[in-house]
């Protein structure tokens, strides 16, 4: 198969590239131009420009899928409006370029698999949430509504889009677990807020099995990537404890993160409550590899 892929130096991007040459498809990156060097094709692309080498992208023909993982991390730096406006168009302008490109191959593409994150339901307190619930109010919820809105078009050319939402991954060499293991090794480790908000985690191994999955089935429309059983903060954080073996004492009062990262920042990431549940996964006979929080840590120290 031949599978284009954008954002392919994050760390999904790299998980995704290698599990794919693993298994012998082509894999044609997406390189912006302060991306590194990158072996193998590439077509290059700068979605802040509006610039995108069409006859690179044309000598390809066509794409069996396209996984688009491109944008501006949203949790990487405290909030003012024009980093607020940046994460959105990094997004928005990024899928927008992406879609209106192959929409001219003449060969087109089987399967787009876009970007989005469960941020899109917002903050639901206990509710159980699945691919039919709506979009929430804040403003990761308006980013990944508008975001996934610009990936839609590209269905009418005839390919199957499916809409990737992805809850929080875990993995040793990035992710959340780049910041969290270092606390936890150190003892400062803890509950956040109140802890009884609803997490929903995955390993980076079944995100990826997941998008091959997506690709070789021709999954469309919204796709909830969590393990099937959420948790709340307080049992990821005794999850985590327990796989370190270390105590888990600290608890970070909500306003502290508030001062810390801003009211907003805090409020729509680490102190929202979002039980989501992968549905139509499950329903297309996928079967994950970590189901809960417990399975989901140690496949991720692995």
């Amino acid at each position: 198969m031949r599978v284009g892929v954008t954002g392919a130096t994050g760390f999904l991007g790299r998980a995704l590239v290698d599990a794919l040459h693993e298994r012998g498809d082509e894999v044609v990156r997406f390189v912006r131009p302060s991306s590194p060097a990158a072996p193998g094709p590439i077509v290059r692309w700068d979605p802040a420009r509006g610039d995108l080498d069409h006859d690179a992208l044309a000598s390809w023909g066509g794409f069996d899928a396209v996984v688009n993982l491109a944008g501006t991390g949203i949790a990487t730096h405290r909030w003012s409006p024009s980093y607020r406006a940046g994460v959105k168009t990094s997004r928005t302008a990024a899928t927008t370029l992406l879609v209106e490109a192959l929409a001219t191959l003449t060969a087109g593409v089987a399967v787009l698999v876009s970007g989005s994150a469960i941020g899109y339901y917002g903050d639901r307190g206990e509710e159980v949430l699945t691919e039919a619930s709506g979009v929430g109010h804040d403003y990761v919820a308006e980013v990944c509504r508008d975001w996934e809105a610009a990936a839609t078009p590209l269905a009418s050319t005839g390919t199957n889009v499916a809409l990737l939402r992805t809850g929080i991954v875990m993995g040793r060499d990035g992710g959340v677990l780049e910041r969290l293991v270092p606390l936890f090794r150190a003892g400062l480790g803890g509950v956040i807020g109140s802890g009884r908000q609803w997490m929903s985690p995955v390993s980076l191994r079944d995100q990826v099995a997941a998008m091959l999955w997506i690709i070789d089935h021709r999954l469309s429309g919204p796709v909830n990537v969590t393990a099937p059983e959420p948790c709340t903060n307080r049992e990821l954080t005794r999850a985590l404890a327990r796989a370190l073996h270390r105590p888990a004492l600290v608890r970070v009062p909500s306003l502290a993160l508030k001062v810390a990262l801003g009211t907003e920042l805090a409020a729509n990431t680490v102190l929202t409550s979002q039980r989501v549940v992968p549905r139509a996964l499950e329903e297309s006979g996928f079967r994950f590899g970590a189901r809960d929080v417990a399975a989901v840590v140690a496949s991720a120290l692995a």
